[in-house]
């Protein structure tokens, strides 16, 4: 298996995010299942160069909290 950018991969399956102008995104984790050509089924993951263990697991958890059980972004008012 050769290494390979993988941003354009990520485009074509419609992965989008929700950034704002001015975010500066620095850190990232992914997650690819991978079908060979002979029918089997894998999970890959590779990050992003500056992004530590440490914060790498904590993404890891977030995401999962997330997944289990959704997530509402708190209110930004400051009355």
């Amino acid at each position: 298996m050769a290494e390979q950018p993988i941003g354009q991969i990520i485009d074509a399956l419609g992965v989008k995010g929700d950034l704002d102008e001015g975010d500066l995104p620095t850190d990232a984790f992914v997650i690819l299942k991978i079908v060979k050509a002979n029918g089997d089924v894998s999970l890959v993951h590779r990050r992003s160069e500056s992004l530590d263990w440490i914060t790498a697991l904590g993404m890891i958890t977030a995401a999962q909290n997330i997944e289990n059980s959704g997530y509402t972004e708190a209110s930004t008012d400051d009355t």
